[in-house]
């Protein structure tokens, strides 16, 4: 049995957010008390000599849309390795063998985790991606269906969902874990009296611990799991596929230890246990350390997506708004259609940067545009027909550029904006991520436009908040 004194909270390991360092173009932890990666990896002979000895340190794994990545971090948040993989592309006729590709994956990148480290590595966690859906034979592991993927819609399934859900809940929406359950189970075959249904990551986990059946409560959101109640609720209980629900845990709790098959192969300690995950967008999240609420993530990659820790809990379909829950906290928000992926349709990396340079972030753009990539928006507002709006071209390149990166900034303050209104914590800073991030322009354009502070995160990698999650997870004895 683990005895544990004391379980941090979320906000109890990002109190001290280390100061960024700029190496070969790229924001990584650094902290100067400390060795770099290299020389640890250098420093010891026999694996748990020199200055990493008697240290702990936590491994998180994030499983995105096209490849996987590690990071190690010590209980300083210091990043002591990292490394990525490519999924590689099995097929098993026509269709890629996600199944094969994923665990493939998963123990190429423990094999990748450096020798000497891995003796000193105390819990390991695993983030996935947001409703990837597998559903298994409990008796013996083996799938019963090829996975259903994160952006995978069952349309098919979503009037039997909507008409047992509360309106406007998560899972009224065809890409929800629930109507992939729902879809699975009208299909028919056998095997539904043994089957079990995972999230990705409850499913690499398992491969770790070997104990079926554990997710954990954001991962479950999308199947219909109440965080705030910490149960299904009975509208979902009452039907018959309830069987396959897993049991639910808190992100980043203990679930067991290591198999020992796995410890003995790759050298990893007796008491290195296994912690619940999360949804790579939170743990994308936590790695920005976001402690307070008020703060807030806006990840600008091909699309713009926000994340706002708030007091209140809000759920609305209707605007494509929901929450997860952190500790005694709620990540509230959504994600539009627009972002980066509109831009690279129009502009070259290169002409994005000579361009931006000469623009005056001060000065407010006259054009009022709504850029998408293609007809459809569903966060601020979900809209299926709206087409994008990216005329008057101007015949400068200069302010064209400047009028698209304006009115994605008004999209999100009206984002945030709704999010007050529906109830949320009332937005005070935000930390921006992804590929726009880099763009020093449109990042004080963004300030003006929200009356706010905008700073670049530290970390945005979701594996560095997987590895946070290990660390919470951690056994304190």
């Amino acid at each position: 049995m683990l005895v544990s004194v004391h379980r941090p909270t979320f906000s109890s390991l990002f109190l001290n957010p280390l100061q960024p360092s700029q190496e070969n173009g790229h924001y990584r932890t650094v902290n100067k008390r400390r060795p770099t990666s290299m020389s640890l990896m250098g420093s010891s002979k026999n694996g748990n000599g020199g200055q990493v000895s008697g240290q702990r340190l936590y491994l998180g794994m994030d499983f995105g849309t096209s490849g996987a990545r590690f990071a190690l971090i010590d209980k300083h948040g210091t990043i002591f390795s990292e490394a990525k993989r490519e999924y590689p592309k099995y097929m098993s006729e026509e269709t890629i063998d996600w199944i094969c590709s994923w665990k493939t994956t998963l123990f190429s990148l423990l094999e990748d985790v450096p020798v000497n480290l891995r003796p000193l590595i105390a819990s390991i966690s695993i983030d996935g991606t947001s409703a990837t859906t597998i559903i298994l034979d409990s008796y013996t592991g083996e799938p019963l269906w090829r996975p259903f993927l994160y952006n995978e819609s069952c349309p098919d399934a979503l009037p039997m969902v909507k008409s047992i859900a509360p309106a406007n809940h998560t899972v009224c929406s065809g890409t929800s874990t629930l109507c992939k359950l729902v879809s699975w189970w009208n299909i028919g075959g056998a095997n539904k009296t043994s089957a079990v249904l995972l999230h990705q990551a409850d499913w690499l986990s398992w491969l770790l611990h070997g104990k079926l059946g554990v997710s954990d409560y954001n991962n479950a959101l999308k199947v219909g799991y109440d965080p705030e109640v910490e149960s299904y609720p009975p509208w979902l209980l009452s039907q018959p596929y309830s069987q396959l629900l897993p049991s639910v845990k808190a992100p980043g709790a203990s679930i067991g230890f290591l198999k020992e098959d796995i410890r003995t192969k790759f050298g990893f300690p007796k008491d290195c246990v296994v912690c619940t995950g999360t949804t790579d967008s939170i743990a994308a999240f936590l790695a920005a350390r976001a402690t307070e609420p008020g703060k807030a993530v806006t990840s600008l990659g091909s699309t713009l997506a926000i994340k706002l820790l708030s007091t209140n809990r809000i759920e609305d379909a209707r605007f494509g708004v929901y929450s997860h829950r952190l500790d005694d906290k709620w990540l509230v928000g959504g994600a539009s259609n627009t972002g980066g992926a509109v831009l690279r349709q129009i502009f070259t990396d290169e002409q994005l940067e000579k361009l931006s340079d000469h623009i005056n972030p001060m000065e407010a753009s006259p054009l009022d545009y709504y850029p998408l990539q293609a007809v459809g928006e569903r966060f601020p507002l979900v809209d299926p027909e709206m087409a994008p709006r990216l005329h008057p071209r101007p015949q400068s390149d200069v302010e064209y550029l400047h009028g698209i990166l304006e009115s994605i900034a008004r999209i999100e303050a009206k984002a945030y904006r709704l999010l007050k209104d529906l109830g949320a914590t009332q937005v005070e800073e935000v930390f921006t991520a992804g590929g726009g991030a880099k763009n020093e322009k449109w990042i004080r354009i963004r300030e003006r436009v929200l009356g706010l502070p905008v700073r670049r995160a530290i970390q945005t990698e979701a594996a560095y908040g997987a590895a946070l999650l290990a660390l919470k997870g951690a056994p304190h004895n």
